[in-house]
Formats: C-alpha cells, structure tokens, sequence
C-alpha cells in the first residue's frame, strides 16, 4: 500500500502498527515524499514503526531531497533490521545528507536481510565518502541471494578504497544476474576501478551489467582492471559502459579489449569512451576487440573528443566489418579533426 507525506509532518506512524502482519509496504508515491521538510525525528520514528513490521516482504521508501542525515538514516535502517523476511527493498534517499555514518549504519542493516533477491539503493548527493561505500560493501557481503542490484553513488566524494571496499562486498554477491552501479563524478581512480573489477571477477552469472564511471579520474590502469574483471564475466549478454571524461588512453582501451574478447555472449554491447585522450591506436586495437565478440547485434559506441584520426577510424571500420551478426550500429566519432 502506498503512504504519502504531508507538507513539513508524516501522519502515518502510530498507524503502521495497525499493518504489522502486511507483507507489501509503499512510502512515497509520484513524488509524495520529495522535498517534504522530512527530518531526523521524522525518519526515526518511521523506523521505529517499520521495526514493527517484521513480515515485510517487499518495502519502498522514497524520501528524495529532505533533511534526515546521518542520525535520520541509522535509525531507519534500525528497523529495517528487523525486517528479516524482505525480499524486495527500494530505498530513494537521493540528498538527504545522511554522510558516511548514515550508508554504514544502512549497510550493517542490510546485514539481517538474507533473503533479498531485489534491491535498489538510490544515494545520490548525500556526502558519501570512502568510509560509507565501504560499509556498504560490507552489507552486501550479507546479502547472497541477491539477484538484481542497483546502486546510484553519483555525485559523492568516493574514493579508491570506497570503490574497493565495494568491490568486495560484490564479490560475496554470486548470485547476481542484473547488476547497475552509478560512480558518477567520484574520485575513484585506478585502483577504485580495479577494485571493482576484482568483485566482478567473482560474478560469474551476471547477464546485464551497467557501470557509470564518468569524471572519476580514471586511467589506463584502472580500465585494465575493469577489464580484467570483465573476463570472468562469461555469461553476460548485455554490457553498458560509461567513461566519459577520464584519462584510460591507447592501453586502457586494449587492457578493456583483453576482457571483451572473453565475453563472446555478448549481443548488446554500449560504450562510451569519449574525451578519453584515445588515438589511432586505441582506436584499431577497440575494433580488434569488438571483432572478438561474434554474437553482437546491437553496438553503440561513442568515441567523440579524442584522437582517433584517420587511421583509427579505418583501423576501426575495418575490424567492425568482420562482425557480420550486427544488426544495428551507431557510432559517434566527432573529433577535433581528423588528420
């Protein structure tokens, strides 16, 4: 059932004891409980509620752009610890400020529900750093039925070791099928990419995997890693990429390659690896790679702002002609100038 906030006060806690044996709970419909002046107060007492409520099996909570902080979210997730029987959680906590403090105390609650196959942790512009992520990971480490997973950090100040420690809870996540995490405008870098990829290594039945990485200072050592971690990652069908404005250069592209090479189920397949100080070389050494995943049918891949010139672009066109299953291509190569 879906709940909704008024402006500047919640309504509804002392009511939720009423449905403590409900199985199906929705906080925030259409934009209900966005920017509604919710606070630290407020969110304790939701969680008190929701402790109540220990035979949930599917919850939502949106609260985007309120003020419940570090102390509002640990006592959220301090009835979420008792919801020992979810199965499907969504959490939309997007500038909420909850910091460092707030996304531990989230991931050591998450350490009760073993049973979830399906979560969503929506915790952009909240002042994440290193300290948070990793207590994140260290949730997820918990949480081994999971299935589908969705992570949006964009817009915190992450670094390598909250990459990292990341990275590591995803390891424990062997189940995972569906698995979309967004790093946008961190600070992750080499070693936060290949941290990343050391998780992935051990997801070995993922089949969609999108990763946003734009503006996280990221070279030609972290795209390796990624790639590396690519490698293991057999079984994957649908592949989303995203670079945009880092620094990966000629060998992050062929250190990326090595790993695509592996992944010969590949059939849908988005890169996007523009203002990437890319030349001629990457550029042929990509096709080289794409050459390798025979079953491609759909390719989307954007190169604009580099380097690529002539010969890349020929090097490139050449390879792509080798894949004969595509089916559908667009390809962005807008340069500075073609030489």
């Amino acid at each position: 059932m879906p709940i909704q906030f008024t402006k500047g006060k919640i309504f509804i806690f002392e009511f939720l004891e009423t449905f403590k044996f409900t199985k199906f709970f929705k906080i925030g419909d259409e934009g209900a409980s966005y920017s509604n002046e919710i606070g630290e107060e407020s969110a304790s007492g939701l969680g008190s509620a929701l402790a109540k409520c220990i035979n949930l099996s599917n919850l939502t909570l949106e609260i985007q752009c309120n003020q419940i902080g570090k102390k509002g979210a640990s006592s959220l997730v301090s009835g979420l610890e008792k919801c020992i029987n979810l199965s499907n959680l969504t959490l939309e906590f997007y500038s909420n400020q909850i910091g460092d403090e707030g996304a531990s105390g989230l991931g050591f609650g998450l350490v009760n529900c073993i049973k979830l196959s399906n979560l969503i942790l929506g915790l952009s512009s909240n002042q994440i750093g290193d300290k948070g992520a990793s207590g994140l990971g260290f949730g997820l480490a918990k949480c081994i039925n999971l299935s589908n997973l969705t992570i949006n950090l964009d817009y915190n100040q992450i670094g390598y070791i909250g990459a990292s420690g990341l990275g590591f809870g995803l390891a424990k996540c062997i189940n995972l099928s569906n698995l979309t995490i967004n790093f946008e405008r961190n600070q992750i870098g080499d070693e936060g990419a290949s941290g990343l990829g050391s998780g992935l290594t051990k997801c070995i039945n993922l089949s969609n995997l999108t990763l946003k990485l734009h503006y996280n200072q990221i070279g030609y050592l972290g795209a390796s890693g990624l790639g590396f971690g690519l490698e293991k990652c057999i079984n994957l069908s649908n592949l989303t990429l995203e670079f945009y404005s880092n620094q990966i250069g000629d060998k992050g592209v062929s250190g990326l390659c090595s790993g695509l090479t592996k992944c010969i189920n590949l059939s849908n397949l988005t890169l996007d690896l523009s203002y990437n100080q890319i030349g001629y070389l990457g550029a042929s050494g990509l096709g080289f790679g794409l050459e390798k995943c025979i079953n491609l049918s759909n390719l989307t891949l954007d190169l604009s702002y580099n380097q690529i010139g002539y010969l890349g672009a020929s090097g490139l066109a050449f390879r792509l002609s080798k894949c004969i299953n595509l089916s559908n291509l667009a390809l962005n190569l807008k340069q500075k100038q073609f030489f």
